[in-house]
Formats: structure tokens, C-alpha cells, sequence
């Protein structure tokens, strides 16, 4: 499936088969795809758990309101940053470069980040947002049906993960064979609402 079409027909799939299983194959497909993901100053802050112990699963679900896609997706994962990733041996974000570019880097990350607690979180929530729609759109190229997920308890969730303190959720994303179609989309906003030419108009 070529990416437009993936973008046109991926929708929040809530009913899955709980008997299939994603092949190991396919699932570390999803998942390195999601790791080529961009990241400001190539930080890679994301971590993605994948859940797969039932009982923890439906610990989880009942975090979130019952949701049963939680427990019949063949995969939950939970799309994860790590808030200090700018200030952990920096300059490994930039291995393959020469040594002075490496520095350089580590330098600047320091520069941006330090002391900026907000631009810390905005750039994990950034972060974690594309590695969803990547996650996503890998998942229904592969013939997968998918839910991102932000109804649920998030430091219940986080202490069922064990969460370290300087990580934040960003959101679920589940992954599985769908069992019913999607709701028919609630309706667009028109294009000129949402393209803008330039600026806002006064």
C-alpha cells in the first residue's frame, strides 16, 4: 500500500479479533519503522512499551474506562518519552558522525533544552505524536487496523508500566485485526478553514 492510500483508509478501528496474534516479523517492522521517526536534534526520546502480558493488559484496560481494544488488540503499545533524553551522553545521538560534530551537537542540545522545562515536554509530545502516526500508517500499509488511544487514567497507567519519573505517556496505540468497520467519519472542516494562505487574516 503505496502512503496515501494508508493515510485515506487508516481510521480508530475500536473491535479487534482477540484471537489473532501479529507476526513477530510484521510487529518489528511496525516498530523500527517508527524508530527512523523524526526527533528534534535526533534525540530518539520515544520509547514504545509493548504490552503483551494479558493480566497487565486488562490492569490496563480497567485504567481505561473498559475499553475493550485494549485487551483484543493484537498489540497495545504504549507511546513513551524520555523528558531528560537531551541530557543523557548526548553526543551518542550522533555516533556515526565525526568527533567534532558530535561535540558540536552535544553542545547544542545542552543549549536548547537546559533550564526549559516546557520545551522539554513540548518536544516529548511532539516526538510521541509522530512515532504514533508512523506506528499507524506502518500498521495499515501492512493490512492491520489500529486506535490511538488518550482515554485512560495516565498515572495509573504509569505506575502499572512503572513509568520512570523523567519519562511522560503520550498516548496508546493499539494494533490488531479489526472485526468491524470504523464509524463513518463525523464530517470535515472545510479547506479554507484549516489552509491558510501566508498568516491568519486580521
Amino acid at each position: 500500500m503505496d502512503v496515501l492510500k494508508a493515510v485515506a483508509t487508516r481510521r480508530a478501528v475500536k473491535q479487534y479479533d482477540p484471537d489473532f496474534q501479529i507476526p513477530e516479523a510484521d510487529l518489528a517492522q511496525i516498530l523500527d519503522a517508527a524508530r527512523m521517526g523524526p526527533t528534534a536534534f535526533n534525540l530518539q526520546n520515544w520509547r514504545f512499551v509493548v504490552v503483551t502480558d494479558p493480566a497487565l493488559r486488562q490492569q490496563i484496560r480497567a485504567a481505561a474506562w473498559d475499553q475493550a481494544q485494549v485487551t483484543d488488540a493484537s498489540v497495545l503499545i504504549v507511546v513513551c518519552a524520555d523528558l531528560a533524553a537531551w541530557k543523557k551522553s548526548p553526543a551518542r545521538y550522533w555516533q556515526d558522525a565525526p568527533q567534532d560534530v558530535q561535540t558540536l551537537m552535544a553542545g547544542m542540545i545542552d543549549q536548547y533544552y537546559r533550564g526549559r522545562e516546557q520545551v522539554q515536554r513540548d518536544e516529548a509530545m511532539r516526538s510521541c505524536g509522530l512515532a504514533a502516526q508512523t506506528l499507524m500508517l506502518t500498521a495499515v500499509s501492512l493490512g492491520y487496523q489500529t486506535c490511538p488511544m488518550d482515554g485512560f487514567d495516565f498515572d495509573a497507567v504509569g505506575k502499572l508500566i512503572n513509568l520512570p519519573e523523567d519519562h511522560v505517556i503520550g498516548l496508546f496505540v493499539a494494533i490488531g485485526k479489526g472485526t468491524a468497520p470504523p464509524q463513518p467519519r463525523g464530517g470535515s472542516l472545510p479547506r479554507q478553514e484549516v489552509i491558510l494562505a501566508d498568516r491568519f487574516a486580521d
